[in-house]
């Protein structure tokens, strides 16, 4: 499994935000937004004031760093995104909200993303009873996301149901039984997202 212990990114501690990218820890008095909430480095008080640009790219690095996603991926995503109907940057978000790594941390089946995307490459995870180990497979909506039926697979997600017990959100619903699974019960919208996002910062960014 990912490990969800050590120091915190970079972009969360000088951002003030968390990003929860070290599962539970983020919880808990040893975060490191919680021991310092000063940004990294000697020099701090010399910073300068960000520059427009400065501000467009933080937002988006921001919404990179939650997701997990590369640069090359993000922009795949925003091509998507903006030959879709609708608001570009809310179509952007839904998109990497349908993400299954996403998904599975969100049902609190993995502690972060990055555990989530471990669980799903070993093949502990099953869409609409099929194995899939691309995190970033798009789910849809009445797609039933399913724990193996395997011991090692169960034993690794009940042990991160009984110490996250977090409730997974609107869009999707989740069942405790011997085998957990998940449903999609409908696309996630911006009010769905767990982090503050102004996705009209990225918009202006990537449609330079």
């Amino acid at each position: 499994m990912a490990r969800t212990t050590g120091p915190v990114c970079r972009l969360c501690r000088r951002d003030g935000l968390k990003l929860f990218l070290k599962g539970t820890r983020c919880d808990t008095p040893k975060c490191a937004i919680e021991r310092r909430d000063t940004p990294p480095g000697m020099n701090v008080t010399r910073r300068g004031k960000l520059t427009d640009y400065g501000v467009h790219l933080r937002e988006k690095q921001k919404v990179k760093h939650y997701y997990g996603v590369l640069e090359r991926q993000f922009r795949g995503y925003f091509s998507r995104a903006e030959r879709g109907k609708g608001n570009t940057g809310e179509a952007l978000m839904c998109l990497l909200e349908r993400r299954l790594d996403n998904i599975i941390h969100r049902l609190g089946f993995g502690q972060s993303r990055a555990q989530a995307r471990q669980l799903i490459a070993h093949g502990h995870i099953t869409v609409n009873g099929c194995r899939v180990d691309v995190p970033s497979y798009l789910v849809r909506v009445g797609d039933v996301v399913r724990v193996k039926n395997r011991v090692k697979s169960l034993q690794a997600i009940h042990g991160n149901l009984e110490e996250v017990r977090r409730d997974p959100p609107d869009f999707l619903s989740r069942i405790d039984g011997a085998i957990p699974e998940g449903r999609v019960t409908r696309l996630p919208c911006i009010e769905d997202v767990s982090i503050p996002v102004q996705a009209n910062l990225i918009v202006e960014l990537c449609s330079k």
